[in-house]
């Protein structure tokens, strides 16, 4: 077991990601570097080689690649987290590779950082100690490589329709990496973010994505819809190769009668698979969350579990995540949604950026 750097030297780490054609955006080393900047999560990138594997040079071995954070908080607790921020960016292994060495070399790393955990965000059902245990997420994935006109077929008959009112609007549809483009989506997040009762994330992080990983590395791009010369609805996609990510979406609720969501959504669908890329995650969803579970299954998406997996200091031993309570539907939950929804909009900024470097 070897730590790559991703911070010093990314082209070592990205030589070895080009292994693995299923490895996400959040793999990126220009993910970590987001989350340093922004919060200071040091990365501990594994690089594990097996004793019997080729060896033409060190360098170039075929090797099972584990990227993780450290987050580091008085409030929460230290820990190791595969990765911070990330929906899902299981650990890449060599197949045939001994998931139980991989799982030891963690527990060492873990031991050495004294953190309270360490936890693995998507991995497969032979590293669980329960396979049979229930998810902790769903992840919706959608094919793109059909062509548009039958991705449109698949849709449901309520986006289709909603399609079609978009269409008979004045929307119209852009594609932004600047700074402009991730301004314009940060106004829109603060609106939907106080309407859900949450604080936003941090301006830093969203100007830190945008240098990082839409500027810099050319993964991820802002899509706008745009009515009467401004934007009314805006989505942030993550890609890597041919793989991509929906990892934020915000609109102004002014405009839901021109259906801008679901116009967004699909130019961005057209978009994505005209420019080679072949599937599309729309992240995770807590079991019981059945309205967005709706929309992303009326897309034509696949529902799949998403396995979390954490070992514990106090215990020692690996565990399933258990699924959570869905938002909205517990009492603490409800006082904490009226209470972000009470406060003026400058305290949630300042909420988040006071709560967002404690989480994960």
């Amino acid at each position: 077991m070897e730590l790559l750097d991703p911070l010093g030297s990314p082209g070592t780490w990205e030589d070895c990601l080009a292994q693995y054609p299923e490895a996400t955006p959040f793999h990126s080393s220009a993910w970590a570097r987001v989350l340093h900047r922004t919060y200071g999560h040091q990365p501990f990138h594994l690089r594990i080689v097996a004793e019997n594997s080729p060896s033409v040079s060190s360098s170039f071995r075929p090797a099972s690649l584990i990227p993780l954070g450290e987050v580091r908080s008085r409030c929460t607790g230290y820990r190791g987290v595969g990765l911070p921020f990330a929906d899902l960016a299981p650990p890449l292994l060599l197949p045939g590779h001994n998931s139980g060495s991989c799982q030891d070399a963690l527990i060492h790393l873990a031991r050495q950082r004294n953190w309270d955990w360490l936890e693995l965000r998507g991995v497969s059902r032979e590293m669980l100690p329960d396979p049979s245990a229930p998810p902790a997420f769903l992840g919706h994935c959608l094919d793109l490589t059909p062509d548009p006109g039958i991705l449109f077929g698949q849709l449901a008959g309520s986006v289709r329709r909603a399609l079609r009112k978009a269409a008979a609007s004045d929307l119209t549809f852009r594609i932004s990496q600047d700074r402009e483009g991730i301004r314009q989506y940060m106004q829109l997040h603060a609106l939907t973010r106080r309407r859900h009762g949450l604080p936003p994330q941090p301006r830093a992080f969203f100007e830190n994505l945008q240098e990082e990983c839409l500027s810099k590395a050319d993964i991820g791009f802002v899509a706008l819809a745009e009515g009467q010369g401004r934007a009314v609805a805006a989505a942030v996609f993550l890609r890597l190769g041919r793989q991509a990510v929906y990892k934020f979406g915000a609109s102004d609720e002014r405009t839901w009668d021109c259906r801008p969501n679901q116009f967004v959504m699909w130019e961005s669908i057209r978009h994505l698979a005209e420019s080679g890329v072949r599937s599309l995650h729309f992240g995770r969803t807590t079991p019981g969350q059945e309205g967005l579970l709706r929309y992303k299954r009326s897309w034509g998406a696949v529902e799949r579990p998403i396995h979390y997996l954490r070992w514990r200091k106090k215990t020692g031993l690996w565990q399933s995540v258990a699924p959570a309570a869905a938002p909205g539907l517990s009492r603490s939950a409800s006082l904490r949604s009226a209470f972000f929804k009470s406060l003026p909009a400058p305290l949630t900024r300042l909420a988040g950026r006071a709560l967002y470097p404690h989480l994960d």
